[in-house]
């Protein structure tokens, strides 16, 4: 038995090995939550040089700074994390939670990060097994992961994830047959329609909101990830999504304000409520959507 055969006979292997594989990309998520946000704050204000014609001295050579390099580094001491300094869960754990240079305390993030891809993951591989499917749904579980910390930080869903999001559920649209299950992706039709109804539906919610109250309720990096759902789980998901993202906003919500962590009236990003109901109906749209039919008598 090769090793693929092993990994398409036992769900079991295939779940762990995912589990440590994405612990690795957890990693590298935690670098492209810390970073991009930086990167285009470094874009917007080269742009605003140029459109105001500031240049010569008004230029700062700012030294090269992406998802490469320059390499990772301790916030306080700024000395270098060496790679056996850097593995996964297990150099926190190793390390008691501190920098092996300064020894200040390292935020738990990083680990929960970890963590947290790792599980998620797993979820994913034992659900879909092994398919082509799996890879595509993981993609799209990093990608939620990565929009959801840098929103709840900086109340932006950065282009450079949700536009590739929506062009790759359209891609994998062609890839539709009627034999998958779960259907994902779904059928090139249902994508098109998925993608521009998600995003027709929040641009109305927002103008709507902004009309009535004068102050804007969701941004366009929503709208562009709600398209991005409806390009991979078809317009059928995009009524279950809207509604798991509300009811997930309204208990976390209560929740930080009755335990003081959030100012009542203090701007609260939506898109972290939008990714983990999108991840939800991924995982178990149709189900959900049929029992509620059922429940209700519009199907038997």
């Amino acid at each position: 038995m090769t090793t693929l055969d092993a990994f398409a006979t036992s769900p079991e292997l295939l779940t762990a090995s995912v589990f440590i594989l994405s612990l690795l990309v957890g990693s590298f998520l935690n670098v492209v939550i810390h970073r991009l946000p930086v990167m285009l704050d470094r874009e917007w204000r080269d742009q605003a040089r140029e459109m105001l014609g500031l240049g010569g001295d008004w230029v700062t050579q700012e030294p090269p700074y992406n998802l490469v390099v320059p390499r990772s580094a301790c916030p306080h001491c700024k000395v270098s994390i060496k790679a056996h300094q850097n593995i996964p869960l297990l150099s926190y754990l190793l390390l008691g939670g501190r920098c092996a240079n300064c020894h200040v305390r390292i935020s738990p993030r990083y680990p929960i990060v970890e963590l947290a891809t790792g599980l998620l993951s797993a979820a994913v591989a034992w659900r879909y097994g092994w398919h082509w499917q799996t890879l595509a749904a993981l993609v799209l579980t990093w990608a939620l992961i990565a929009l959801t910390v840098i929103d709840y930080d900086h109340q932006i869903l950065p282009d450079a994830i949700t536009l590739p999001l929506l062009w790759l559920g359209l891609v994998l649209s062609i890839a539709w047959h009627p034999a998958l299950r779960p259907a994902l992706p779904v059928d090139p039709a249902s994508a098109i329609l998925g993608a521009a109804g998600g995003y027709l539906l929040l641009w109305l919610v927002y103008w709507a909101f902004k009309l009535i109250t004068g102050k804007e309720g969701v941004g366009y990096g929503d709208f562009k990830l709600l398209a991005a759902f409806g390009a991979w789980m078809g317009w059928q998901m995009l009524p279950l999504i809207i509604l798991l993202s509300a009811l997930t906003g309204a208990v976390i919500g209560i929740a930080l304000i009755v335990l003081r962590d959030r100012e009542r009236g203090r701007p609260m990003p939506f898109g972290p409520f939008l990714a983990m109901a999108g991840w939800i109906a991924m995982m178990w749209g149709p189900q959900i959507m049929g029992g509620y039919l059922r429940y209700f008598g519009f199907v038997n």
